[in-house]
């Protein structure tokens, strides 16, 4: 008779965690994210949007980045079709999670149109770290449940006290949103290739925030990635090895 294997994990020789360990990642990220909803909602509610669009905003796109994205170049003046697309280009990252994630979390299919709306930096971040699919399903399931009930209630209640903070500038709260994300996209630029796209795009961004539209720097930051690639291109013969600097 064959002999029984035991049942796969996601990464060989990795050791199964406790589902409890599982929960409490998974809560820690969810309600230390889930808090800064409410610098979203200051930061919302100062840039002219009523406390209803800054609502609809968190529960229908959800996704911290490109919220802030929009509600940032709105408040610089910018014009709303071009601090839309900004928004729009830094949430198509999700879309290359969704692919990574569909093959982990391999969810029903009835489920999958809900579980979409989750897939975003933190609860990606949380299932790519566990060893197991059930871990990963679990650790997916508790980011992202915490982190959208916590989402919206702190954007509901900082967009009600928005009157009463006052000037977002002068609190930093509208830092509070980009120093998440940037927190928990740095661990994950480990190749040197990454490092350089990421350095080009900050440069890119800062460079040309003081002479172009608002939202407008934040698309011209993508072209970090094809000119790392063109280069790298350049410098790999057309075997795929690199060129010989003699």
């Amino acid at each position: 008779m064959a002999e029984q294997t035991a049942p796969p994990v996601i990464r060989d020789g990795t050791p199964t965690k406790p589902e409890a360990a599982v929960v409490r990642d998974a809560l820690g990220v969810g309600v230390a994210v889930g808090l800064s909803g409410f610098a979203f909602g200051v930061t919302s509610a100062g840039s002219g949007l009523s406390v209803l669009q800054t609502c609809v905003l968190s529960l229908l796109v959800f996704t911290g980045a490109s919220q802030f994205a929009l509600v940032g170049a709105l408040a610089a003046g910018g014009n709303p079709f071009t601090a839309a697309a900004g928004a729009f280009f830094l949430g198509t990252r999700n879309a290359f999670y969704g692919l990574r994630l569909s093959q982990l979390l391999a969810v029903p299919k009835a489920v999958r149109p809900f579980a979409a709306h989750w897939v975003i930096d933190e609860t990606t971040a949380v299932s790519l770290a566990q060893p197991t699919r059930r871990a990963a399903r679990i650790g997916f399931t508790v980011t992202g449940l915490t982190l959208y009930v916590l989402w919206n209630a702190t954007t509901l209640l900082g967009a009600l006290g928005a009157e009463a903070i006052g000037d977002t500038a002068a609190w930093g709260l509208d830092a509070a949103g980009p120093a998440v994300f940037l927190a928990l996209l740095a661990p994950m630029l480990k190749s040197a290739t990454e490092r350089t796209t990421a350095g080009i795009a900050v440069l890119l961004g800062l460079g040309l925030l003081p002479v172009l539209p608002a939202g407008v720097p934040v698309l011209a930051a993508a072209l970090a990635a094809p000119l790392v690639l063109w280069f790298q291109g350049r410098r790999m013969g057309p075997a795929g090895r690199e060129k010989d600097s003699r």
